[in-house]
C-alpha cells in the first residue's frame, strides 16, 4: 500500500523538536566492540536531546561494556544494562522495563543512525496513526566481499518484497527496521516473545498489526548497518533467520507471506530436480537455467548499482547463499524448534518502579 493511498494522512512531520518529551532509546548489544562507539556516536549526536539512553549488554566476550561504561563518565544519559541470558529478545524486554519514556526506540549495535531519525520517527507516532515506524535499512562493509552482501542486501532477488532494504517512498508495511513504538503499547502486549531466538522483531510487529495498529516504513531516514563480510557469516547469519521464522509460524501461522515460502520451496525442490536431471535432463535444464539467469541478472543490476560491478559474481554467490541458508534454517526450525522454550510465549513486563 503507497503512502499516496487515501487511508494514509500525508501530511507533513513537524521539524521542531519536542525537547520536553523524553525517548528510550534501546541497544541490545553482544560482543560489538568495533561498532558500539559509533553506533553510540551517531545516538548522541540526534537533534532530539530528551534521551534515556539503555544498552543492554548480552553477556559481550569482548570490550563492548568496557567501552560504553567508558562513555558513560561523560555522558549521563547512557545506562548499561546486563542480560546474562545474551538473547535479543530478553535484552529488549529489560530495556523495555526500565524505559522511562513515552516511545521506545530500538537501535541496533552494529549501526549508526542520521541525527533526526529520533525526532521523524517519534514524530509520526505523535500523530497517532501508527503503532510503529522505521526506516530503511541500508547496508555498508569495509571489504569487497562486505559490499558485494550489502549490495545483495538491496536486491528484491535477494530479499524480495522486503520493502525497507530498498523503498524509495513511504508506505504502510508489514515489518520495519529497528522500530519506533509507543512504550505502552509494547507493555500491553507483554514485550517481545523471548521464547524466540531470531525474528522476534517480525513477531513484535505481527502482533501490534492483529492489535489493530498500522506501521509505517518511512526511506527518508535510513539506518546505516553493517552486514556480514564473509559469506560463511552471511550463512550462519541466514540460517538463524530461517530457523527464527519458523517459529514465527508456528506460533502465528497466518504471518507467512509468500517471500517467506520461496528460499523453502527453492530446498526442498532440490530432490526432485536431481530427479528430472535422469529423467528428463531437458526440463531439468530449463528450470536451472531461469534460476540461473534471474541471480545472475539481479547480481548484475544490484552490483551496477553499488558501484561494484566487477563484483558481480560475489553478489550472485551471495544472493544464492541468503536463498539456500535461508530455507535450511527454515526447514530446521520446523523439524526441530529453535525457541528457548522459556515457559510462556510472552513475558508480561513489569513497571519500573
Amino acid at each position: 500500500m503507497s503512502f499516496d493511498s487515501p487511508e494514509l494522512d500525508t501530511s507533513p512531520v513537524s521539524t521542531r523538536p519536542e525537547n520536553d518529551e523524553l525517548v528510550t532509546i534501546v541497544i541490545p548489544v553482544r560482543d560489538e566492540a568495533s561498532s558500539i562507539e559509533e553506533c553510540l556516536a551517531s545516538v548522541l549526536a540526534q537533534d532530539h536531546r530528551a534521551l534515556q539512553i539503555i544498552v543492554v549488554d548480552g553477556g559481550s566476550r569482548d570490550r563492548t561494556a568496557e567501552l560504553v561504561r567508558g562513555l558513560q563518565a561523560y555522558e549521563p544519559r547512557i545506562e548499561l544494562l546486563s542480560n546474562p541470558a545474551g538473547h535479543i529478545p530478553i535484552s529488549l524486554n529489560i530495556g523495555l522495563a526500565s524505559a522511562q519514556g513515552r516511545w521506545l526506540v530500538r537501535v541496533d549495535g552494529h549501526s549508526t543512525v542520521p541525527e533526526n531519525y529520533v525526532r521523524v520517527l517519534v514524530g509520526h507516532l505523535r500523530t497517532g496513526r501508527w503503532g510503529g515506524v522505521g526506516g530503511r535499512k541500508d547496508g555498508a562493509a569495509a571489504t569487497p566481499t562486505g559490499r558485494a552482501i550489502a549490495a545483495a542486501l538491496g536486491s528484491r532477488a535477494g530479499v524480495g518484497n522486503s520493502a525497507y532494504h530498498y523503498a524509495s517512498r513511504p508506505q504502510e508495511t508489514d515489518h520495519v527496521p529497528f522500530g519506533a513504538y509507543p512504550v505502552d503499547l509494547l507493555r500491553g502486549l507483554g514485550g517481545w516473545n523471548e521464547d524466540l531466538v531470531a525474528n522476534e522483531d517480525y513477531e513484535m510487529d505481527h502482533r501490534i498489526r492483529l492489535h489493530g495498529k498500522r506501521l509505517l516504513l518511512d526511506p527518508a531516514v535510513r539506518v546505516r548497518w553493517r552486514s556480514r563480510e564473509t559469506l560463511r557469516g552471511l550463512a550462519r547469519q541466514y540460517l538463524r533467520y530461517g530457523r527464527g521464522k519458523a517459529d514465527v509460524v508456528r506460533t502465528h501461522p497466518r504471518s507467512i507471506q509468500i517471500r517467506h515460502l520461496a528460499p523453502p520451496l527453492l530446498v526442498a525442490g532440490v530432490l526432485p530436480w536431481l530427479s528430472l536431471v535422469f529423467f528428463a535432463p531437458w526440463i531439468a535444464a530449463a528450470t536451472a537455467s531461469l534460476y540461473v539467469i534471474l541471480v545472475v541478472a539481479s547480481a548484475i543490476a544490484a552490483a551496477r548499482t553499488a558501484g561494484i560491478l566487477r563484483d558481480a559474481p560475489v553478489v550472485a554467490a551471495a544472493i544464492v547463499t541468503m536463498h539456500v541458508s535461508w530455507g535450511l534454517g527454515f526447514w530446521r526450525g520446523i523439524i526441530v524448534p529453535g525457541t528457548i522454550r522459556r515457559g510462556s510465549a510472552v513475558t508480561t513486563q513489569r513497571q519500573p518502579t
